[in-house]
Order: C-alpha cells, then sequence, then structure tokens
C-alpha cells in the first residue's frame, strides 16, 4: 500500500463530456417539467411575466437567426423563474402569405402565373395545400425548438391560421370597421409583377444597385398666363418644358408637370431641339445630354408658371391641356427642375393630383404589363409589354420616333424589390382596402412613453417608422390568407363594409368555417346581413376574394396573450425580435392594438402598448461581417453548432489508441453561445467565437467533475458552523463567490446576459481555478477532517451558487449535473436546480467587518501572490525549484511609523496563514525591520521580489526550504529526517492516527512512498 490510500482524492463519475443518449431525459426536465411546475408551483397573486412570440415564419428550416432569437426569449424567461416569478409563454406561426402560396402552387405543379385575381386558379385547393405544408413545418420546426432547450407551452402553441386566431384577428378588424379606420380607395401602391400583389412598406428591401433608363422628355407648352406670354415676345407654341424621369414607363399615364414657384427658370435656346423651358441650375446638365451649348432666353420665375399648360401628344392626342402644378417636392438638385406627375403611379403625385381634383390613371395589369389604354389609337403597340423591360423600351422608342426625347442614359439608384421574390416592384394605382393609422399615429406615439426599450435606441427608429406611416395597405390578392370581409354589389361592384356586415360575416364563420368564403355558392345569401337581402331573401352581393396583410395576422397576436390583469388584458411584458422588426410586427402589433382600444371620449383610458419592454437583437454575420445568405454560401446552422463539425476534429488517446471525434457539446454550446453575445447588436459566428464558446463548457465540466469529487463524501448537516468562523482562505472565496452572484443577478435583472456569462468565466478561470483550487488543494486531499470539512462547506456553496447562475443558460447541463449530485447533498438541498429561486438560496453572510477587511485586504493579498509565483518562477527556470511545495517565503517589512508601514505589517501580521495558502509554499515567515534570518542565511539559493503594499515597499524572499519533505502531503515540513524515505510530518501523523483509528483495515499494510502522487497533481 502507498501513502495515496490515505489522501481524499477526488472521486466523480460525472462525465467529462455530455452522453447523447441522456440528453432526452434531461431535455424533458429542464423543459416541459419545468414549464408545467412553474405555472402550477410559482405564485398567481403577483404579477406574473407574459412573454408574447414573435411568430415565426411556416416556410422552411430554422436558420442561426431563429437560434439567436427563440434562446433569448428562454433565458429571459428562465431568468424571471429563477425570481420566483410566474412566467407565460404560449409559442406561435405565422402561417398565411406568399412564401407558402408559391410552395402550394408549385407542389401541385401550377406555375404562379396559373392562379388570376378572379379565383380561377381554384383557390380552395391552393388553400388546402398551403394549410397542410405550414401544419408540416410548424411541428418540424417545433421539434427543431425543442431541441434547443426551449421552455415554453408547446402544447397550447397558436397558429395564424388556427380558426380561434382568425376570428379573433377579424374582431379586431371589425373595431377598426366600427372606429371608420378601415377604407377603400383607387390609388397608388406597391405592387409586385412577380407576386401579383400589393405590398405594404414593411414588405419591401430596398437595393442601391438597380439600374434604370433615364430619359430627357420635352413637352409642347399649350398656353401661359397673359404676363409670360407678354414677357416672352413670342409663340408660347414654341416652347417645351423638359421633364426627366427613371421610369418612362409611366409616361402614358402623366397628368401634369410639377414645378416649385421658388425656383428660378429659363427658356434657353437649342439648334436642335428649339426652345427649351428648365430650371436655370440644371442649364449644364441638359446641355451635356444634347451635346451642345444652349444660350439662355428669357428668365422665368417659378411663380408665372401658374397657370400654364401643356400637350401629352404622343399617348394622348385628344386630351385637353394639362396643366403646370405647383409642388413642394420638386427642386432643382436633379433632372431638369419639372417633374412629370403621373397619380397613377407615384404616392406624392396621387396627393398632389388629388387635391386639384385630377384622377389617378395606371394602364397596368396585375403581371406589371401595359394594358389597351396605355395606347388607345394602336393597341397592340404596348399591350402585354412589362414595364421593367420590354415596355420601357417600347415607350422610349415611340417618344423618339415623335422627337421628344432630348436624351437618355443608364442610372443606377436605390429602387424597392419584393422582400419574398427578390424582383423589382412598381408604383401602381389599383383598388386596395387601407387602414388610416395617420388618425391613431399620436396615441401610438404617446403609448411607447410608457415602454422600456433595450437597447434605448430603438424607440427612436420605432417612432421613426409610425412617424412617416399615415395608412397601410392591408389588402392581397392572394388565397392564401383571412379573407377581408367585404361584399360587393354583383353588378355595381359597390363595396359594402360595416360593423353589422363584418360581425353578420364573423357568426357564419364561426359555424361554416373560413374555407366556406371561398366554397359557396358566390352569391349563398347567408354570407349578406339579412338586412340587404331582397324581399325573397336572396341577395345581390358576392364576397370579395382579396386577404388581409400577414403582418395584420401577426399583429393582432396580442390577441393571444394571457394576463392575469384584468385591466390590460392583452400587454405582454416583453416582445423580443430583430431590428428588421421595427417596421414589421413591432408596428403592426402596436398599431392594431392601440387601434383597437382608441376613443374619442373625453376621459377615456389612454391606449396602451400591447408590451411593456421591447427587446431588440441584431443579425447573425459570418466571420467577415457579412448577412448570411445561401447564394454567398456562408450561412451557419444550430445543428453545426450543436454536433460541432464547424469545429476542428478532436484527437484523444482512449483506451490507448488515438481516436478523432468532433466535440459535440450539444444545446448548451448553441445556447451558451447567444447568451455571451452582445444581442443588441449585429452577432458574428466564427470558428475562433465557436472554440471559445466550446472551451468554456469544457472548463464548465472539468470545474464541476472536481467540485462533485471533493463533496462525494460530504454530508451538509455536519457543516452548521458560521461561515465567519472559517478559515481565511475560505471567507475570501465566499465573499468572492457572494459578490460575483450579486454582479450575475443584476447583469440577469438587466438582461445583459453576456456580461453575466463574462464574468461567471471569469470568475471559473482566475478566482476559482487559478486561486481558490490552489490554495485548498493541501487541505481538501491531505489535511485532517475539521480543515476538509471547511474547504467542503466552501465548495458546496459554489456549487449550488454556480448551478444556479448558469441555470438559465446551461440548463441541460444543470440537470446532468443533479443525477450526479452525492445522495446527502441532494437530500439536503431537496429542491432541484432547475427550480431554485435566489430566495432559495444560503444568504453567504460573512460578518460585516470580515467582509470590510476582505474587500480592503484582497488586491494587496494578489499583490503579494503574484510577487511570489514570480519569483518561483525565475527560481524554477534556474532549475533551483520545482514544485511550489519546494520552496519557503520570507516577507522582508519596514514597520516605519507612519500609518502606511503599520497599515501594510498589520495586513502580513493577520494574514500570514492565509498567504501560506495563497503562495503554494511549504511556509511562510514574517521579518520585520531587518532583523536577522537563520533560514534565509543558511538557504543555498534564494530570489528576492519587490513591491508595494498600501504604498509602502515590502521584499519577498524566496529561498530553499530548511526542512525535509513529507512523503504523504509533499510539503516541506519534516523536522528529524528518519532512516526511511516516508518520513511525514507532523500534521500528516495526526492524520494518520485519526485515520487508523476510524478506518483501521486500510492499515493492514505498510505505507511505502509513492513517488508518482502529489497533492498537487
Amino acid at each position: 500500500m502507498t501513502w495515496k490510500k490515505t489522501l481524499h482524492l477526488p472521486k466523480a463519475s460525472f462525465p467529462p463530456r455530455a452522453v447523447v443518449a441522456d440528453r432526452p431525459k434531461y431535455l424533458k426536465r429542464c423543459t416541459d417539467d419545468l414549464y408545467s411546475w412553474q405555472r402550477s408551483r410559482l405564485p398567481t397573486n403577483k404579477p406574473g411575466f407574459t412573454l408574447a412570440d414573435g411568430p415565426p415564419y411556416a416556410n422552411g428550416s430554422l436558420h442561426i437567426g431563429h437560434a439567436l432569437n427563440k434562446i433569448l426569449k428562454d433565458i429571459v424567461c428562465r431568468y424571471h423563474v429563477f425570481e420566483g416569478t410566474r412566467v407565460d409563454w404560449v409559442p406561435g406561426w405565422d402561417c398565411h402569405g406568399l412564401p407558402i402560396e408559391m410552395k402550394a402552387l408549385q407542389e401541385q405543379g401550377q406555375k404562379l402565373g396559373a392562379q388570376k385575381r378572379d379565383g380561377s386558379a381554384n383557390p380552395v385547393s391552393i388553400r388546402n395545400a398551403a394549410r397542410k405544408l405550414a401544419a408540416k413545418t410548424v411541428e418540424e420546426q417545433k421539434k427543431a425548438f425543442r431541441q434547443w432547450g426551449i421552455m415554453a407551452d408547446w402544447d397550447n402553441a397558436w397558429k395564424t391560421m388556427d380558426k380561434g386566431y382568425e376570428v379573433r384577428q377579424l374582431e379586431v378588424f371589425k373595431e377598426m370597421v366600427k372606429k371608420g379606420l378601415i377604407y377603400r380607395r383607387f390609388k397608388p401602391v406597391y405592387w409586385s409583377p412577380s407576386s401579383r400583389t400589393a405590398l405594404a412598406e414593411a414588405e419591401l428591401e430596398y437595393r442601391d444597385d438597380h439600374v434604370s433608363t433615364a430619359a430627357f422628355v420635352k413637352y409642347p407648352l399649350r398656353t401661359t398666363s397673359e404676363e409670360l406670354r407678354d414677357k416672352l415676345g413670342f409663340g408660347v407654341d414654341s416652347v417645351s418644358a423638359v421633364i426627366w424621369t427613371t421610369t418612362p414607363w409611366t409616361l402614358p399615364a402623366n397628368r401634369a408637370i410639377g414645378f416649385h414657384k421658388d425656383i428660378e427658370y429659363i427658356i434657353a435656346e437649342s439648334s436642335t431641339q428649339g426652345r427649351l423651358l428648365l430650371a436655370a441650375s440644371r442649364l449644364s446638365v441638359v446641355e451635356h445630354q444634347l451635346e451642345e451649348a444652349l444660350s439662355a432666353v428669357v428668365a422665368i420665375d417659378g411663380e408665372e408658371l401658374i397657370g400654364a399648360t401643356y400637350d401629352s401628344a404622343v399617348f394622348d392626342k385628344e386630351s385637353s391641356p394639362r396643366p403646370f402644378l405647383h409642388a413642394d417636392f420638386v427642386s432643382d438638385v436633379s433632372g431638369s427642375g419639372l417633374v412629370h406627375l403621373a397619380p397613377g403611379h407615384g404616392m406624392d403625385d396621387y396627393e398632389l393630383c388629388r387635391k386639384h381634383n385630377i384622377q389617378a390613371f395606371a394602364p397596368l395589369d396585375d403581371r406589371g404589363c401595359f394594358t389597351n389604354l396605355a395606347y388607345p389609337e394602336e393597341m397592340d403597340f404596348l399591350l402585354s409589354k412589362a414595364v421593367l423591360s420590354t415596355g420601357n423600351e417600347a415607350v422610349l422608342e415611340c417618344l423618339s420616333e415623335h422627337g421628344y426625347i432630348l436624351g437618355q442614359h443608364i442610372y443606377e439608384h436605390k429602387y424597392p424589390y419584393d422582400w419574398r421574390s427578390k424582383q423589382p416592384v412598381v408604383v401602381r394605382a389599383t383598388e386596395q382596402w387601407f387602414a388610416n393609422v395617420g388618425d391613431i399615429q399620436g396615441n401610438a406615439l404617446k403609448a411607447l412613453d410608457a415602454v422600456t426599450f433595450i437597447p434605448p435606441s430603438a424607440k427612436t427608429r420605432l417612432e421613426a417608422f409610425v412617424k412617416n406611416r399615415t395608412e397601410w395597405c392591408i389588402s392581397r390578392q392572394r388565397a392564401w390568407g383571412v379573407p377581408i370581409p367585404a361584399l360587393y354589389h354583383h353588378e355595381t361592384n359597390e363595396a359594402v363594409l360595416t360593423e353589422d356586415s363584418v360581425s353578420h360575416i364573423i357568426s357564419i364563420i364561426e359555424d361554416r368555417g373560413i374555407d366556406a368564403w371561398w366554397t359557396d355558392d358566390e352569391l349563398d345569401p347567408e354570407w349578406t346581413p339579412p338586412a340587404l337581402r331582397d324581399s325573397n331573401g336572396q341577395s345581390s352581393y358576392r364576397r370579395g376574394k382579396d386577404t388581409m396583410d400577414v403582418w395584420f395576422d401577426s399583429g393582432t397576436s396580442w390577441t393571444q396573450t394571457k394576463q392575469p390583469s384584468d385591466t390590460n388584458p392583452h400587454v405582454a411584458s416583453c416582445y423580443i425580435e430583430g431590428t428588421d422588426q421595427h417596421r414589421g410586427w413591432f408596428q403592426s402589433s402596436l398599431l392594431t392594438c392601440v387601434a383597437y382600444q382608441s376613443r374619442t371620449d373625453k376621459g377615456s383610458t389612454p391606449p396602451k402598448a400591447p408590451f411593456e419592454t421591447l427587446i431588440t437583437h441584431g443579425f447573425t454575420l459570418d466571420q467577415d461581417g457579412r448577412k448570411m445568405s445561401k447564394s454567398i454560401g456562408n450561412v451557419v446552422s444550430p445543428d453545426e453548432i450543436m454536433d460541432g463539425s464547424l469545429l476542428p476534429p478532436v484527437k484523444r488517446k482512449i483506451k490507448g489508441k488515438l481516436t478523432e471525434f468532433r466535440d459535440a457539446m450539444g444545446p448548451d454550446a448553441l445556447r451558451l453561445w447567444v447568451a455571451s453575445c452582445d444581442y443588441t447588436t449585429d452577432v458574428k459566428v466564427s470558428q475562433t467565437v465557436l472554440q471559445a464558446i466550446n472551451g468554456s463548457l469544457s472548463k464548465y465540466r472539468v470545474t464541476f467533475k472536481l467540485l462533485l469529487g471533493i463533496l462525494e463524501d460530504y454530508d451538509p448537516r455536519s457543516s452548521l458552523t458560521p461561515l465567519g468562523s472559517l478559515g481565511e482562505v475560505h471567507q475570501i472565496a465566499l465573499w468572492q463567490l457572494k459578490t460575483l452572484s450579486g454582479r450575475v443577478r443584476q447583469h440577469y435583472k438587466a438582461l445583459e446576459f453576456n456580461k453575466a456569462i463574462s464574468d461567471i468565466n471569469t470568475y471559473i478561470n482566475t478566482d476559482l481555478s487559478s486561486f481558490y483550487f490552489e490554495c485548498i488543494k493541501d487541505a481538501a486531499y491531505c489535511s485532517t477532517a475539521d480543515q476538509r470539512l471547511q474547504v467542503q462547506s466552501t465548495l458546496h456553496q459554489i456549487f449550488i451558487y454556480l448551478q444556479h447562475m448558469l441555470a438559465p443558460v446551461t440548463p441541460i447541463l444543470v440537470e446532468e449535473l443533479w443525477e450526479y449530485t452525492p445522495k446527502q447533498v441532494k437530500d439536503w438541498n431537496s429542491i432541484p436546480p432547475g427550480q431554485r429561486s435566489w430566495a432559495d438560496l444560503d444568504a453567504l453572510k460573512l460578518p460585516q467587518d470580515v467582509e470590510k477587511q476582505i474587500d480592503n485586504d484582497l488586491p494587496e493579498l494578489m499583490k503579494v501572490r503574484t510577487a511570489v509565483k514570480s519569483a518561483q518562477e525565475a527560481a524554477r527556470n534556474d532549475k533551483k525549484m520545482g514544485d511550489s511545495l519546494q520552496s519557503f517565503v520570507l516577507f522582508e517589512v519596514e514597520a516605519t511609523e507612519d500609518s502606511r508601514g503599520n497599515i501594510t505589517l498589520d495586513l502580513f501580521s493577520r494574514r500570514l496563514e492565509a498567504l501560506e495558502s495563497m503562495s503554494g509554499v511549504s511556509k511562510v515567515a514574517l521579518l520585520i525591520n531587518g532583523m536577522e534570518s537563520s533560514d534565509l542565511s543558511h538557504a543555498r539559493w534564494s530570489y528576492p521580489a519587490e513591491f508595494e503594499i498600501y504604498g509602502n515597499k515590502v521584499k519577498a524572499h524566496i529561498y530553499e526550504p530548511q526542512l525535509a519533505k513529507c512523503e504523504r502531503c509533499w510539503r516541506y515540513q519534516v523536522r528529524i529526517k528518519a532512516e526511511k524515505d516516508d518520513a511525514l510530518c507532523e500534521r500528516c501523523e495526526g492524520v494518520i492516527e485519526e485515520l487508523r483509528r476510524m478506518n483501521p483495515e486500510l492499515f493492514e499494510t505498510d505505507y511505502t512512498h509513492d513517488s508518482g502522487t502529489s497533492p498537487a497533481a
């Protein structure tokens, strides 16, 4: 037998790597079981925490952005559970809309073009296929979410295609109809030719590299004011107004020319084009296009153009003269200073022309092709040509043939694209339904004042979107969605949309289901309110085919919120989504919720936002800071992080054979990556980042394995002594733990998870591994039962607190630790770590004076430790010593009369015993005012280290031990060298005697020196 048998070396079966086969049971405990437990056990008599889920779109596989979002939500919820707050999180899915419909069409073998607005592509079959596709995707995504350790009410998850959800959505719509916020109008909207539907601003993305063929075009003047005619001195019919446009295809819809009354204009003479009217400041630009010098003939103030008219001679030869209109949006910083106005193809144009009773005109079909209205005299010239390609070229060719093109050029500029199809859109006037959000804008902005924004800058961003929006186009020309419950007279096409008609339609939907809107006979009288039926009970009204914008669908998800408060039944504690949702879900949720609450009577309660706190996270980027894209090939899958396939293979010897494998850290790796990010900015994913994450997880496991090993035989009932009676090093460790837990709790409260993880990692690597573990090795493995009990008491608190601080982020690891926790420790704590609140933890209260003294002393003690380690390293480099125990240390302190000297001496006098453990040496001594030290004088080697404590200079001497080595603990504490090689120090002899009394069977064989055993190993 060897002395090793008498050491208390750590024993733990906790595996260094997670066992994949065991993961399902840990996942269930920390997700479904925990959610059910907290819903049934946490108090209901105080406000709970409600998270409203921004529904992911049920289309395709999950990506790393989903992981960032969902795990972030989960950590927030878990933090509240650990604060003792009851959490309500019911997940949801956004299931309607174009992408799912397109997939459904593809699965049916139909092209998108087969679906026409009249519904001839059998909307019922499309809806059935789309519903099946969405339902399948929801289940696939739900399974993936649960594999990430997401704790939520999965059994009651909602979908926007659920009947109950659709009815609640229609109730919100009805309330907006009641308040006069819904109307129908023929006006310009963003139209996607590729998707054949109107789009809202939130469904656009802008590209800076769009290329158009821009042109300078002239229009002959018809009339001007009498004063201007007199000023000119020549016939008005000899002058042409010059406009510049980047969309020549809109010229067939021209109805006016815009000018600004404060701009200075001129009439310039061209040898090829005649007299031209343009802004004076744009003369050089037009000269460049004409490639000739122009001479200014007459200067004209902008106001003098009031009342002028012109002819649109090419596309509408029989029209009456068209007006010049003053427009605030016209400037002379680009183009010609005159703007062609097409109220059917421009938002600003529409509003200006509407004030002058000029009707919108848009000769385009749903495909973005010209109709025969574009060029009545020659219908085959433009008919069916796409305005974004051949149609645009045909317009330019036609104008050029008639001599109205001054010049054309390629122009690269910013342009809106359909965010789904990635194809350019057009602005086109159609009959659409709109929500008047301008009337509720003030209430919406006021509601945001009561919201907490993280980061604070998110408020400014959301406010900007709300301020810049006065109306919302909510109708879409698709089959897969919630219908706009409008009725149309089958002869006059007059629309009926009232509170009563919507209420009646909702009642029919509740009875027959929403698909009946498409399957029932077109003039089925049951869908028409009785008041609109004829004397025979028949109806002349058909149901509309438009569906609601999917942002209206998801924007009414606040109706799903379960809140205990009767006063605010739909206000969630928190919304969490990416920054793109300021113009999307955040905004649509705010507007629909405020619109639903808004009242006009005096003294009414001001509307509230549907969220108390709004958290915005950034996008996920690759290691080079680029957005992830399939086309670039830089997309990272969450599975790749969990299975370790993004990291280099690990090589280790297993049963003597070098084996290569992937270091798969599972869901905790994915979760730790999320928690380590500053989510308020864009987040990078790289191999370097993931290696650091896996390194941290490995460190956690190694740390917990050591803690479990030392606590294997620990019984908490045997350690009820006050914390203040523990040794100095243990008190310091508990003070560090208390300080850490306070900071971590505050970080969690502020939702700054990356700071919490950073502090935990620093603590484990520095305060625990590099400091406390080194200090206690001798006491834990070799010392007396009382000293070891002090170690175990301290490590028990560290074990419990570390689990609690990591539980919101690495719940699977924490559940696994509970499985391996010694029985007596489990019995004492009784509450599993996932169910503990901060209030369930021991208070870690040291005497106030002790904490204050540690706070003052610890920075100085660390200076001492650093100096000693530095001198030891120098001795080690000179081959004078190996292990730190192979050295003594003497601190030389000058006890001067000033306060610095007294404070310094006091520190060393009080902390001398602690400094021995902290320095890892076999002995420490104190030398005051240069008194001779026999130990130092007889040493064959010594290494000094100078430093300052409280501003007072101190010297530490690291020198050769003057005592022999104990063959059990390896400390140099044997005063008389024994004849044998297995001499023990006085302390170890006492421990052996104690062990002999308690466990005599261990001593049936003599103990011998085991050169391979060291307490420091």
